[in-house]
This record gives structure tokens, sequence and C-alpha cells, in this order.
């Protein structure tokens, strides 16, 4: 097995998993501060994503949404490791541009996986989002991007 594809996904999925919990974080501290809502769109791509698979979610009522609460919050962790692996693929051959940029690709990047999905499923359509709207959603996926390109960046220097 090729060492450089190894240790850069090894490497790509702990940096996004850092990653996934500065994005949490930031999302959490913005429902503190605005005193908003957790938001339905996770738990919705969720049912979207199932209502494709050949399986269906068991229960009733809240029972059955609190499944898909959890699923939802699960495919972020996925998507958001996912893209990690993939950046940390890149970086081990080669990629490595500055920080600031490096950190807004990789945040660009995991934005794109993200609301491409919403849309794809077409739970939610980003041409009719808010300026509010957006900074919710760029806010947290740049913070992201910078504590994932920053791990890859740490643990490169340990290698």
């Amino acid at each position: 097995m090729d060492l450089t594809l190894l240790s850069g996904a090894t490497a790509g999925a702990a940096a996004g998993a850092a990653g996934c919990a500065a994005l949490d974080a930031t999302t959490y501290i913005d429902m503190a501060v605005r005193g908003r809502p957790a938001s339905d769109v996770p738990a919705e791509t969720a049912e979207a994503i199932v209502k494709h698979l050949p399986v269906d979610v068991p229960g009733q009522n809240s029972r059955r949404q609190n499944r898909f609460n959890g699923l939802g919050g699960l495919s972020g962790v996925l998507s958001g490791v996912s893209v990690g692996v993939a950046f940390g693929l890149l970086h081990g051959y080669g990629w490595r541009p500055p920080l600031p940029v490096g950190a807004a690709a990789v945040g660009l990047g995991a934005m794109v996986v993200s609301d491409g999905t919403l849309a794809g499923l077409k739970v939610s359509d980003p041409r009719t989002w808010s300026a509010t709207d957006w900074l919710s959603d760029l806010i947290p996926h740049l913070v992201y991007g910078a504590v994932t390109y920053a791990t890859l960046v740490a643990l490169e220097g340990r290698r």
C-alpha cells in the first residue's frame, strides 16, 4: 500500500474530525448568542437520503424523528471527515498552499459538498437564502476549513 496515500487519508480524517468539532462549536456559539433554535436541516437531509435507500427508519412520531436527528448529526460528521480525507490526500501528494488559502479552500469545499447535497436532495434551495442565512452557513464552514487545514499542516510537521 502507498504510504503517502495511507498517511494523507489518516491525517485528513483526524483533521476533518477536528474541523467538525470546531464547526459544531461555532454553530452552538451562534445559537447561544442569537438565541436561535437548532436547525432541522440535518434531520431533513437524513430523511431525504433514506427515501433513496432500500431501508426505512423504524418508529413513530418523536422516536422516529429523534432517529433522524441522530442520523443527521452523524451524516454531518461523516461529511466533514470525508472532506478532511480528500484534502488530506491532496496535501499528502504535495498540495500545500499558504494557510489562509488552504483554509478557505477546505472550508468552501466542505460548504459546496454540504449545500450541494441540500440542493440535490431538494431539502433547501440556497438560491433563496438571505444574507444572514449565507453568513450562518459560511462562517462555521470557514472555521471548519481553518481548523482542518491547520491540523493537516501541524500533522505534516510531525511526520
